[in-house]
């Protein structure tokens, strides 16, 4: 669906429209879902950097305790969370994820957040929006809309994590 020249230049526009819908990425705070949310949310500020010389306070929230489906699936290990020094309170946080499907890991952010502080505004950006919410949640920064059936599943490889950077489209495991 994307191989890495494709992937960098998703990451690239959703850094410029960051910077369009926030009038210059003043007070934003970027906070990625671990695994790839947090490697993706390094990129955005990376590339924020590079295209307007601000530095963007970057994190991770970990949103494992706050699932709805903890009782459904076996344990996991818990993530860092990692909240920029000067917080979240008053700022305009954007949670970044790699894929949005049903939307309930981002409902279990919102918890997660609400347990940090008082955002004054909270956005979403998702480097793929696969359809089948079962929350009405929405992106506001979307690098790529890949519709798919409920027997496909949407996998984001990222140099960081997996060698390489691609999204590839491919069976639901079972």
């Amino acid at each position: 669906m994307l191989d890495a020249p494709a992937l960098s230049r998703v990451v690239d526009r959703m850094a410029h429209e960051l910077l369009e819908k926030t009038g210059g990425g003043a007070d934003v705070v970027l906070l990625g879902i671990p695994t790839r949310g947090t490697h993706l949310a390094r990129r955005l500020a990376q590339r924020v950097q590079a295209f307007e010389g601000l530095t963007v306070p970057t994190g991770s929230l970990d949103v494992t305790l706050y699932r709805d489906d903890l009782r459904m699936k076996s344990p996991r290990a818990l993530e860092e969370t990692d909240v920029p020094a000067d917080g979240v309170d008053g700022k305009l946080v954007v949670l970044v994820d790699d894929v949005l499907f049903s939307g309930r890991t981002v409902r279990a952010a919102l918890d997660a957040l609400a347990d940090l502080g008082r955002p004054r505004a909270v956005q979403l950006a998702v480097l793929v929006d696969r359809g089948h919410r079962e929350l009405p949640i929405r992106p506001d920064y979307v690098g790529k809309n890949i519709p798919t059936s409920l027997r496909e599943t949407i996998h984001v490889q990222l140099s960081e994590t997996d060698g390489a950077d691609a999204v590839l489209l491919g069976p639901a495991a079972s």
